[in-house]
């Protein structure tokens, strides 16, 4: 009950579903006359609707009597009784598939009425083809009746599905393998609706009463054709007993002599491309092997850990009969337990026991054989099979859902018990929290018991005590001493708050589920399975083999090497991390050097060691991921090329918004091409304002009315951190709030081009005492950890990089579908529009002056942020490392093409509109760093009035510009 109301409210406004908007202005009189001014969300009707919605549990206890129909009742798509939004098609004979299926784009809904004619709980499927899109798994939320029946179904996913780009795997100058492309092979498959989280093994059941119902699906990401919608029963799988005697009665013969090998890296089909193949390069127990080159010889690892994910192989029988199945697998991910999956042959399972295969822990690779020494015996005509194994939770799935719902339990005490204490709590005073908040103690005791409960199932399952459980019994432990003593909760605040955090983290790494597998066997029930090259020996072979190659292989040398002296080549430096150094090396060898003869020497550095480099001349041609500060700082010492010599500049710049390019221009040059654009928006948590009676600010006069009522609660609002440096002399960017401020009020940092600061001007002095009286006055904190605040509602709401949006995904799954993000809040202007000014932060890709090759160096920086290698680039990154790591691009296009969800992406488009570059100039680096000075003077040594400190360092800063620009010859 807890989240569906805003889970659903989220996925529903968002494309208009019942005619309304899901943007909450404040009520100012800041609003054009007739804009939807519902100053709180209870005023909206989709919200009182699904405000007392229950998860599935809770639905599922309300039919638990219910009868279970078995009958199969098939709704044709193209017999839609409804449809709102764009991008809805009938196609006939689409992609192979027999009469007219519904083409649904991005957004919008489809409705059907179906005709039932027996009460009952009903399974349900579709049969879909995922249209091509931006890469991501599709996303729908189901409506029976106009209503959605429990929180999971406004979260339905389906999956796409991927392979190897060539059944070939490709190798380097070297010899070393490279890793498979991944590409999108789309086919019509049937999916059950079921809970993409994993907490629910069994597919949905819906409850339909006899009659006429209306079902509605809701697009919220990536387009999908449908051919038809089924209610039907789901026969459940039988026990392995039964099973047995089945095969007795049935006939079936054990085969003999059959020994079928598939290697895992050949799947066939994959749910995610981050199924790649993997290296195993530790172990001798793989196949293929080598001790001295790279070889695709596993797939999965720590890729395949989130419920949900699956992979497939084809198996080819010789002839019909009963085989066992073994696995070479490496489970040395999850400690002390056990990685689960859920194997199926042609879309089924085959017994009980398949629903839930432990694979435990333990070092290196070993046989796993389904059954182990009495193997499970599984039918199998003769002819090719498809084997899946998918990620699950198994037996720990109830005990996940129980420590979610127990920590949001948790985090909605810890917001009552901060709207009394604050959090910084009096030690001396009895603030009897336990009588304001009456259910307190309950609430206490009942988690208490819950997560002791969740304990000792976890020790069982994982035969001992573990990490794992110990995080638990220390939480509850605490609850147990609140409730023994509750007058030490508010002293205890601080640790309750870490404690909770922990549970969030617990929760993140109990879903994942790792396995790594090298081979698939399928053999005659007497046939005995090769067990590899394991033992000590053969270890010991392996490490005494790699330890003499160590001495004659570059092992940081990244994919192909130039040969020889006839070809052009360009030495680039990267300076992130390994993943992200392999990918764009894939890419280079897979597409810039065939289609351009120029070879590309990728080194992965330090990129502090860049200025020293480029002194000693052993620099690079080109230098990637470089902070907004270089370019400039480099051009005025004539250190980087000027890239509007190029005939070609204006074109490519066009790929850019032109705030993009501010930070990278000097003297009518530009000396940087934008990699990434990143800047601000508004983040809230939608549960915590409505229960505060709060609408989102529209501008910063509504922003000062929400402040009062914060602090009354003892809640905080976030403003961008002051950044502090993290080395002497480091280069500060002017505090993006103060930024934004200034922007907004139509101020500027600098005049006469670059030649002096505008910060002594009117507009900039005023702007600089509104900064800071939000801190002096509304006493807003200066440095916190915006995600976890914002997780727990101690924060609610906040300004901040708009890439949080990606990590909070991730990082906070127990608040999904409760916040979300929109523009920041804007000043009024005169004629009554708001203007919502952010700057921009980033990092491009900068020419060294001494690069040899200009021209090859210029045609790696188009190519390198063009829209299709930024594209490709920014899916690769979110597929290798998971939502968190979606791409900043600052290439308008790409940003289009990545996989944000509609409505949010709309949101972030809107705040684009308003993005602004701040310029570098000689001497610049000072403006951030006494802005600093001036704002510690005032809010902290509080004795100092906001004119008088920021007119004094203004001072510091001219001379600084004044020096630069005499050094640099420039005129002053």
């Amino acid at each position: 009950m807890r989240k569906a109301a805003m889970a659903a409210m989220s996925v529903l406004l968002a494309f208009g579903l019942l005619g309304t908007v899901f943007l909450v202005s404040a009520k100012s009189d800041s609003g054009a006359s007739g804009e939807e001014t519902a100053a709180d969300f209870e005023g909206d009707r989709l919200f009182r609707t699904m405000h007392n919605r229950q998860n599935y549990s809770d639905y599922l206890s309300l039919y638990e009597s219910a009868a279970l129909p078995d009958r199969e009742i098939v709704v044709r798509a193209s017999d839609y009784t409804r449809i709102e939004g764009d991008g809805f098609e009938l196609l006939d004979g689409f992609e192979g598939m027999d009469g007219i299926s519904l083409k649904t784009g991005e957004q919008g809904s489809v409705e059907w009425t179906v005709d039932v004619p027996e009460a009952g709980l009903y399974h349900m499927s579709i049969l879909y083809y995922p249209i091509e899109g931006k890469s991501s798994s599709i996303e729908r939320s189901l409506l029976i009746d106009g209503e959605i029946p429990f929180e999971e179904a406004a979260y339905l996913q389906f999956d796409r599905v991927w392979d190897n780009e060539s059944d070939v795997v490709k190798q380097d100058n070297r010899g070393n393998d490279l890793r498979p492309q991944q590409v999108e092979k789309p086919e019509w498959r049937e999916a059950m609706f079921k809970d993409y989280e994993g907490y629910y093994e069994e597919p949905f059941q819906f409850y339909f009463s006899a009659g006429s119902h209306k079902i509605a699906l809701v697009s919220q990401r990536e387009p999908m054709a449908i051919r038809e919608l089924k209610l039907f029963q789901y026969e459940a799988p039988v026990p392995y007993a039964e099973m047995a005697k089945r095969y007795q009665a049935e006939g079936w013969k054990e085969t003999e002599g059959t020994l079928i090998t598939v290697q895992a890296e050949d799947a066939v089909a994959k749910s995610s491309p981050t199924l790649y193949p993997q290296t195993e390069r530790s172990s001798p127990a793989v196949e293929p092997y080598s001790p001295s080159m790279t070889r695709v010889n596993t797939i999965g690892g720590y890729n395949w850990r989130i419920p949900g994910q699956w992979i497939e192989w084809e198996i080819d029988v010789p002839e019909t009969g009963l085989y066992k199945i073994g696995f070479n697998v490496q489970q040395n991910f999850v400690r002390g337990t056990f990685s689960t999956r859920r194997l199926t042959i042609d879309g089924k399972v085959p017994f009980k026991e398949m629903e839930r295969v432990p694979f435990k822990f333990k070092s290196g690779y070993r046989l796993d054989v389904m059954g182990g020494k009495e193997p499970y015996l599984f039918k199998l005509e003769k002819g090719k099979h498809t084997l899946r194994l998918e990620v699950s939770l198994g037996e720990f799935a109830p005990l996940i859902r129980e420590v979610e719902e127990s920590l949001f339990n948790l985090n909605a005490m810890y917001r009552k018990i901060l709207m009394i204490t604050g959090a910084a709590p009096d030690q001396l005073r009895d603030y009897r929290v336990e009588v304001q908040i009456p259910d307190l103690l309950d609430t206490f005791a009942a988690e208490s018991e819950r997560l002791k409960t969740v304990g000792k199932e976890l020790r069982r399952l994982a035969g001992s005590s573990g990490d794992s459980e110990a995080l638990l019994k220390t939480m509850a432990e605490q609850l147990d001493e609140m409730i023994e003593e509750p007058h030490t909760i508010p002293r205890r605040l601080s640790a309750f708050k870490t404690n909770t955090g922990g549970l969030g983290t617990w929760l993140l790494k109990a879903r994942e589920m790792p396995l790594e597998i090298d081979a698939i066997y399928v053999a005659s029930p007497g046939q005995k399975l090769p067990k590899g090259r394991t033992g000590f020996f053969a270890e010991l072979r392996h490490e005494m083999a790699t330890f003499v190659h160590s001495f004659l292989i570059d092992y940081n040398q990244i994919g192909n090497t130039p040969e020889g002296d006839g070809g052009r080549s360009i030495t680039v430096w990267i300076g992130s991390g390994r993943d992200q150094a392999n990918t764009l090396k894939a890419m280079i060898d897979e597409t810039f050097t065939p289609e351009t003869g120029i070879n590309v020497n990728l080194k992965l550095v330090q990129m502090q060691t860049l200025l020293p480099a480029t002194l000693a001349g052993q620099g690079p041609d080109i230098a990637m991921q470089i902070g907004n500060d270089i370019p400039v700082n480099y051009a005025m010492r004539n250190a980087v090329a000027d890239l509007t010599q190029f005939a070609d500049f204006e074109e490519v710049a066009g790929r850019f918004r032109p705030s993009a390019l501010v930070p990278y221009t000097y003297q009518n040059g530009v000396y940087a091409l934008p990699e990434t654009q990143t800047f601000n928006m508004l983040f809230y948590r939608k549960d915590v304002l409505d229960e505060l009676g709060l609408a989102i600010p529209e501008t910063w006069d509504d922003v000062a009315n929400l402040l009062a009522v914060l602090n009354k609660n003892h809640m905080e609002f976030g403003l961008p951190l002051v950044l502090q440096p993290s080395y002497p002399g480091e280069n500060i960017p002017p505090n993006s709030a103060y930024a934004m401020l200034l922007m907004q009020n139509g101020g500027q940092f600098y005049r006469k081009d670059g030649k002096e600061s505008d910060l002594d001007s009117r507009i900039a002095i005023e702007t600089f005492k509104m900064w800071t009286e939000f801190y002096t006055d509304y006493k807003l904190e200066r440095e916190f950890d915006f995600p976890n605040r914002f997780r727990t509602g101690q924060m609610p709401i906040g300004i901040a990089d708009y890439t949080t949006y990606n990590q909070l995904s991730v990082f906070a799954p127990e608040i999904r579908g409760l916040w979300g993000f929109v523009p920041v809040p804007g000043t009024k202007q005169p004629d009554g529009s708001i203007r919502r000014d952010v700057p921009s932060g980033g990092s491009g890709t900068i020419m060294l002056q001494k690069a040899r090759d200009k021209e090859a160096g210029w045609q790696f920086m188009k190519w390198w942020t063009s829209e299709e290698t930024q594209t490709k680039f920014g899916r690769e990154m979110e597929s290798l490392m998971g939502a968190a790591a979606r791409y900043p691009t600052a290439n308008m296009k790409a940003l289009d093409r990545l996989p944000w969800p509609v409505a949010d992406y709309e949101n972030l488009k809107a705040q684009f509109e308003w993005v602004r570059g701040i310029p570098e100039v000689p001497g610049g680096y000072f403006t951030g760093r006494h802005l600093l000075n001036a704002f510690y003077q005032v809010v902290v040594n509080a004795k100092t009035e906001p004119r008088e400190a920021i007119v004094d360092y203004v001072q510091y800063i001219q001379e600084e510009i004044r020096s630069k620009r005499k050094e640099f010859g420039l005129p002053e």
